[in-house]
């Protein structure tokens, strides 16, 4: 009955994808031309392709991509703290996930979890990386994780080779995206299909079984990628790979509508492991012990999306279309140190450091879920004069629709596939959201006032005992920035809102069907700054940020062991980014450059004893003035290149992240034998290196890169145990492109 209910549900979102993209379409062909004003709104995200109108030829300007920021130019007129990672850069590093790459911009601390990237755990600005709950997540504007309202943990993540360039946006803008605004927003840009045939091709090997191969194809707007990725992992019994094929479309129906479509499939069939290793486990046997060899990670996504852009006089009304649906199963003899699944003698041995069989152990638990999400969004951006005054306003309303299917079978043997079900949950959850924010000019200054509303209707339903409890939540978020150009190249920002995060359907709703006092996630998050280009060749960006929580629900751990919590709590600090070109001044072939992303985070305490979300009783160990888990005070990532026009390219680049306490206590040292949850990580530099050289005027290129140059052994966390970062990589690899 279940397989049968997930079959009805694709066949039904399937069905509302076509049966509007059909009738967008339609409305695009009945529509009048107009394309000047496209390109005064759009700038540099626009592109002119043939159309044919009534048999007649034209030219049109058309959308390329949905961003959040636009160009790297663009940066200069954001009224708020922004950062893009644009693709020379992407490229140039050779960065192997996307932790690699958002690395580099400031305020975000990623941390791997088993060294391919599959799972980045993504924070901003202080805020724990476990799952990357604390972020929104988008690709080309449309939601990535999926369960945004319901379960914002990230177990999915596209792979880093198909997106064109990065947007993060942290200011009070953040409020026209949500529902995740007590972060920041991440938007990944993929590339814009050509008119004109054009390709490119990329494979790299490596050490610990490496292998990646990206290729693309492009002619007449639509644009066919497909990523191959494999690799051991950080540790033992660690096998990872992936396919992903991904589609994008952009048709000019008419000279004032763009449609774009978007189709994805991503597999994944990896042997990965959960637990993390107890403290006498890492002490003996070192950071790449994993004795869990019948841990398997088994995962599909596939997901569609269709943007319409429709132009009448100036305003412009963008509506997404999009459905996902990701399904996994994560079959695993532990899930933390602690646990006694496979009896307390097997959990006695980890904690005293001694050797475990797990094909001894006649236990495995999956955990298979099935997520669906689906949504539809129209805003509208309406450029307009009052009292002599410029003015833009954007609005628009969002519905978004989420469901989850949870089991748990056990089964009675290290390999078994099927057993007992303990658990069968249905997690259902639809949100309206409306938001509006009127940007207004005087002079060299800019205002922007926004508001947004969220209302979310929770339910969860227990098969098993046929318990079923609902739940709603309704919140006003407010917004204000504002800008002062001082100069056409240098511009001073702030600005205040309103952050708001949902909480979880498990966490408001029991599995007993009660409605469960959780509050949501409330904020106010403040940040001033500057952004300034003061000669030519040196760019800089500084901002300080205070986030002020009235109430944060905080993660301990991720599998048990410190708990859910939540409280009042306080982060502030500051960023500062630049890069520096040398051949600007030298105005020559040879062009050092050095960049650098510092995020310095002095204060991030509790302010109040913290409670447990599950029933309210103090967290033990926490207090005010202690530091948050997972907050570390520096995080820090720098690097000094070289360039030459005849097409060589190189890179040296350090990464530093701070000291971090994994428990609410703020344990410095732990037990002789503890279970590796709790204690101090200390900071650690990883060196990465990548060489380029392409061949001029040709397309081929070769390129060679090492991760971890010094091969440097450090945690990276403790929340189901010791985690260690990734050993040395070397890769190698050559490339041809054809535009």
């Amino acid at each position: 009955m279940q397989k049968e209910r997930r079959n009805m549900q694709n066949a039904g979102w399937l069905g509302l994808v076509l049966a509007v993209s059909t009738s967008a379409t339609a409305a695009d062909i009945a529509a009048p031309a107009r394309a000047d004003d496209v390109a005064d709104d759009a700038g540099s995200d626009l592109v002119e392709v043939a159309v044919n109108t009534a048999g007649k030829s034209e030219t049109a300007v058309v959308l390329k991509a949905v961003t959040i920021i636009g160009q790297p130019d663009d940066l200069a007129k954001t009224a708020g703290s922004a950062q893009v990672l644009d693709a020379d850069t992407l490229r140039a590093s050779r960065v192997f996930t996307t932790s690699e790459a958002l690395r580099k911009l400031p305020g975000v601390n990623v941390r791997d979890e088993e060294g391919f990237g599959l799972r980045p755990n993504i924070g901003i600005r202080g805020l724990n990386p476990s799952r990357s709950t604390k972020v929104l997540l988008l690709e080309d504007g449309i939601p990535v994780t999926y369960g945004v309202y319901g379960d914002n943990a990230s177990y999915y993540h596209p792979p880093i080779e198909r997106f064109d360039r990065v947007e993060v946006l942290k200011g009070a803008a953040v409020n026209l995206y949500g529902p995740q605004t007590i972060g920041g927003v991440i938007n990944y840009i993929t590339p814009i299909p050509s008119q004109d045939l054009s390709g490119e091709l990329s494979l790299a090997g490596g050490n610990r079984d490496y292998f990646a191969g990206h290729g693309s194809v492009s002619l007449g707007g639509h644009r066919f990628d497909y990523v191959r990725k494999q690799s051991n992992g950080a540790r033992d019994n660690t096998d990872l790979a992936i396919d992903d094929v991904n589609y994008k479309g952009v048709v000019a129906v008419t000279k004032d509508h763009t449609l774009i479509a978007r189709g994805n499939y991503y597999r994944e069939n990896s042997q990965v492991s959960y637990s993390g290793l107890t403290d006498a486990e890492y002490r003996n046997f070192g950071a790449r012990y994993n004795p869990f060899e019948n841990d398997y990670f088994d995962a599909y996504r596939w997901g569609a999306s269709l943007t319409d852009d429709w132009t009448i006089g100036r305003a412009r009304l963008t509506t997404n279309l999009y459905f996902a649906n990701f399904s996994r199963d994560w079959w695993r003899q532990s899930s933390t140190t602690t646990d006694t699944q496979c009896g307390t003698a097997f959990r006695d041995a980890r904690l005293a450091g001694a050797a475990v069989d797990s094909n001894a152990c006649n236990s495995v638990q999956g955990r298979l879920r099935d997520y669906y999400n689906a949504g539809i969004e129209p805003r509208l951006t309406l450029p307009y004069t009052a009292f002599g005054l410029d003015n833009t306003l954007q609005t628009g309303v969002r519905y978004h629709f989420e469901t989850q299917d949870r089991l748990q079978v056990n089964g009675t043997s290290p390999t078994a596939r099927n057993g007992t079900v303990v658990e069968n949950n249905q997690r259902d959850t639809d949100a309206v959201s409306g938001y509006a924010q009127n940007e207004v000019k005087i002079g060299a200054f800019t205002f922007a006032p926004g508001i947004r509303v969220e209302h979310v209707n929770y339910e969860r339903t227990n098969a098993l005992t046929g318990a079923d409890g609902k739940s709603d939540l309704t919140r006003v978020l407010y917004s204000f920035s504002g800008s002062y150009a001082l100069t056409d190249k240098t511009t001073f920002y702030t600005g205040v809102h309103k952050g708001f995060a949902p909480p979880r359907t498990e966490d408001i709703v029991d599995n007993s069907g009660v409605a469960v006092d959780v509050r949501a996630e409330s904020s106010v998050n403040f940040e001033a700054g500057v952004r300034s280009r003061p000669i030519h060749g040196i760019s800089v960006e500084g901002t300080y940020f205070r986030n002020d929580f009235n109430n944060q629900i905080a993660v301990g751990s991720i599998a048990g062991g410190v708990p859910l919590a939540e409280g009042k709590t306080l982060y502030q600090g500051f960023e500062l980014s630049g890069r520096a070109d040398f051949g600007r001044w030298l105005k020559g072939p040879h062009n050092p450059f050095f960049e650098l992303a510092w995020t310095a985070l002095p204060t991030a305490e509790q302010k109040n004893t913290l409670t447990q979300v599950v029933n309210g009783a103090a967290v033990a160990g926490s207090a005010p003035g202690r530091r948050l888990p997972y907050a570390a005070r520096h995080t820090v990532t720098s690097t000094l290149g070289y360039s030459h026009s005849g097409g060589f390219e190189g890179r040296l680049e350090a990464v530093y992240i701070g000291q971090q306490f994994s428990d609410f206590a703020n344990t410095d040292t732990p037990a002789a034998n503890g279970n590796g949850l709790s204690g101090k990580i200390s900071g650690a530099t990883v060196w990465n290196l990548a060489l380029n050289y392409t061949v001029p005027n040709t397309g081929f290129g070769v390129f060679f890169t090492v991760k971890n140059l010094f091969d440097h052994t450090y945690i990276v966390e403790r929340t189901r145990g010791i985690v260690p970062g990734a050993p040395r990589l070397v890769q190698g690899g050559v490339e041809y492109r054809y535009y």
